[in-house]
């Protein structure tokens, strides 16, 4: 017999196995001689109240086998003498456009400047120890690209995009455990990804794809208005997962996936050099925001902390200020609990910091970034840049940071209210950040606009969240990579480039996606109207 039930339960009942299924023998009186199993469908923690519940729902199999919990095979035929597509990055988009390609028969060849998860973890090392940046090799570039070393959220708004349990299947398929398809906020973390990423690009190279790590793309191979190919070469001391060492080489394919991700500028570049169309867009910049996790457990539970059962909180905060005769928007983005605040420059000479949690998420400290809407009036010094514009003065305020902080990884710090009240900080607290803090005026760097957004969004968030504007809180810089600067046009339908034939422009390196789920449904929508357009 199968049931599906909805339940108001504690914390104490909701997150703990053993409790949770005493509890469902008990409502639902199930006798002791039955077997039964749960699956979760939805489980999501009500904190509006002091009186803190979790809403569940679950299917029942009272002596039933239920069917297996996804449909998703990894059951691959070989293409490897098949025709092939080319895809420049092995990001979330890179390696599911790879995956839908084998699914229509079309063999994948990936083109990665970064390494694989595991060689990639010495030069996120050197960043954090030594305060050295391989700018092919870092906590944006690599198997997986930024979000393997990031957070790992799984949770999206672009229900419209694609097949979201599709998406989540396929992880668990290579991994990732069953609670993803359940929880209303899905999360991995930044310690279980790299295996799942390792899983995903065993099942491309078993079916017969190709994966080039170490390898960047230098050239577009064109003829009129129509992308061939691209010219590649091999990244200096590369160790040798690809298959060939030095030099440069010519790669065809019936189609061209350009998922390269938010922070590739040599290729954004390179675009504009072949006239191939980009544009300058909006986004958004700021810092991390760094709490004790306690603090803001305290806040979001009303000081009901003492349950071991519930998980880290977190929050979503955002206002509207007025500058300049128009409105700006402030507001949290990629709010991290229980994690740690990484440097995530991609380049020598740049601050740039982003947030990952753990699985468990279980670090003394929680981090947000807090940021504020760029656009064309933010970059108006920058426009003989032409469509690099947004880009340039990205990159400008990253230098700055790293001018002002002493030249290194070192990021520029400053407490929450010493900030507000424009006070250097006489000193700093305790911070996730491995390569250190040093305090600043954080307006030394911050352009004057976003720096008064920030305060005033500031003052408006201690408002709504008691508590949360506290010299006991840190803001750290720069957050700035929170989307790509630059739009590469396609079509609506075709999801083609606008001028240029056979090259779909993918994900979030091009404007059309924003995190690990939105990327991964979006690879595989680029990969479906290449192949009926191409195939």
């Amino acid at each position: 017999m199968q049931k599906i039930i909805q339940l108001i339960l504690p914390p104490e009942v909701a997150f703990d196995e053993i409790n949770f299924h005493q509890y469902l023998r008990s409502h639902l009186h199930i006798k002791d001689e039955n077997t039964f199993h749960v699956r979760l469908q939805k489980r999501s923690v009500d904190a509006r109240s002091r009186n803190i519940k979790v809403n569940v729902t679950a299917d029942i199999y009272i002596d039933e086998i239920p069917e297996p919990v996804i449909q998703y095979k990894r059951d691959y035929k070989n293409v490897s003498k098949n025709k092939q597509a080319i895809i420049v990055g092995a990001g979330p988009a890179g390696l599911f456009a790879a995956l839908r390609l084998i699914e229509l028969g079309i063999k994948p060849v990936i083109i990665e400047r970064g390494k694989d998860v595991k060689e990639r973890r010495r030069d996120l090392a050197n960043i954090n120890k030594d305060n050295i940046v391989n700018p092919d090799s870092n906590y944006c570039f690599g198997e997986g690209g930024a979000g393997t070393y990031s957070d790992g959220k799984l949770y999206t708004r672009s229900k419209k995009r694609g097949d979201i349990r599709r998406i989540l299947e396929i992880l668990v398929a290579h991994g990732a455990s069953e609670n993803i398809l359940a929880e209303v906020h899905p999360h991995i973390g930044t310690n279980k990804l790299p295996k799942i990423v390792s899983e995903l690009r065993k099942s491309i190279l078993d079916a017969g794809g190709e994966i080039h790590f170490n390898t960047r793309v230098i050239d577009f191979i064109l003829e009129g208005n129509i992308l061939k190919g691209v010219v590649t070469e091999n990244v200096e001391h590369a160790h040798s997962l690809s298959p060939y060492q030095g030099g440069s080489r010519g790669m065809e394919g019936i189609g061209i996936i350009l998922a390269t991700g938010h922070s590739a500028r040599d290729i954004f570049k390179l675009l504009q050099d072949k006239n191939i169309l980009i544009e300058s867009k909006p986004f958004a910049l700021g810092v991390r925001i760094e709490h004790q996790q306690k603090l803001v457990d305290s806040i979001q539970y009303h000081g009901n902390i003492s349950s071991k059962y519930l998980p880290a909180a977190s929050y979503s905060l955002t206002e509207q200020v007025s500058i300049d005769h128009s409105q700006k928007g402030v507001f949290s983005f990629c709010m991290c609990p229980g994690g740690f605040i990484v440097p995530s420059a991609t380049q020598q000479g740049e601050i740039v910091v982003n947030g990952m949690s753990p699985s468990k998420r279980d670090s003394r400290f929680a981090n947000s970034g807090m940021v504020v809407e760029v656009n064309e009036n933010d970059w108006k010094n920058f426009k003989k840049f032409g469509a690099l514009a947004a880009m340039e003065f990205q990159k400008s305020v990253e230098q700055k940071a790293w001018q002002v902080a002493g030249q290194t990884q070192v990021a520029p710090a400053q407490r929450m209210q010493d900030f507000v009240n424009k006070k250097i900080s006489s000193s700093l607290l305790e911070t996730s950040y491995q390569p250190g803090l040093v305090a600043v005026e954080m307006r030394d760097f911050l352009p004057s606009s976003i720096a008064f957004c920030l305060q005033e969004g500031f003052k408006s968030f201690g408002k709504k969240m008691r508590g949360y504007l506290t010299n006991d809180a840190q803001i750290i810089g720069v957050e700035s990579r929170t989307s790509s600067p630059v739009k590469i046009p396609r079509d609506k339908e075709t999801l083609e480039h606008v001028t240029t034939k056979r090259l779909f422009p993918c994900a979030e390196g091009a404007g059309y996606a924003g995190g690990i789920m939105s990327a991964a449904m979006d690879g595989e929508r680029c990969v479906e109207k290449l192949f009926e357009l191409y195939n």
